[in-house]
């Protein structure tokens, strides 16, 4: 696998070794041994999800503020523009994120570490967005940051992709902005 660095240095991108040929292919989506060896992390994962979105809908930014989950992110069918957002306050990367596009095409894989909100926009007519984490989910501790947050900044490819206004849960619609949201 390779990995490519990111705007934030503990969110990485992961290019994993695709076999192809006539028939079709084959890849390992992850391996742990090859994953601590390329990221240098020793993480056991507890919980595979499997999400299915239609175009222009927007998940997130969700965390959890006890039993913070790490996650390796990935698309299997359509495409999606995927983002991590730090709220550590003691990092000197608080409230800064990163994003990539994810698809079924490109096949590469995000790693959101604990500590991070989370949370993508679909870009394709639907995608199948399939996700590990490290801790279970924990409903009462979840906890989320407003998509659209000026301080945070983030640039969703909604007027590149055609998507006049992205499709929100009412939990997302009423997420706090940065200033107001409780952060590790």
């Amino acid at each position: 696998m390779q990995i490519i660095p990111t705007a934030l240095p503990q969110v990485l991108l992961i290019e994993p070794k695709v076999h192809g040929d006539a028939r079709g292919f084959f890849m390992e989506s992850f391996n742990a041994r090859d994953f601590a060896r390329a990221t240098g992390l020793d993480v056991d994962f507890v919980q595979d999800n499997h999400s299915r979105s239609a175009r222009g809908v927007l998940r997130g930014l969700h965390y959890q503020i006890e039993q913070p989950q790490g996650k390796l992110v990935r698309v299997v069918r359509g495409a999606v523009f995927d983002v991590a957002v730090d709220l550590r306050r003691s990092s000197p990367h608080f409230g800064c994120w990163a994003g990539a596009e994810l698809s079924e095409d490109n096949r590469r894989q995000l790693w959101v570490p604990p500590g991070f909100a989370h949370g993508f926009l679909v870009l394709s007519e639907s995608a199948d967005f399939l996700y590990k984490t490290t801790d279970y989910y924990a409903p009462q501790f979840e906890r989320g940051v407003a998509w659209n947050d000026p301080a945070i900044g983030i640039a969703w490819p909604l007027a590149a992709d055609g998507i006049a206004a992205p499709q929100l849960s009412a939990k997302d619609a009423a997420a706090p902005l940065l200033a107001e949201a409780e952060c590790y």
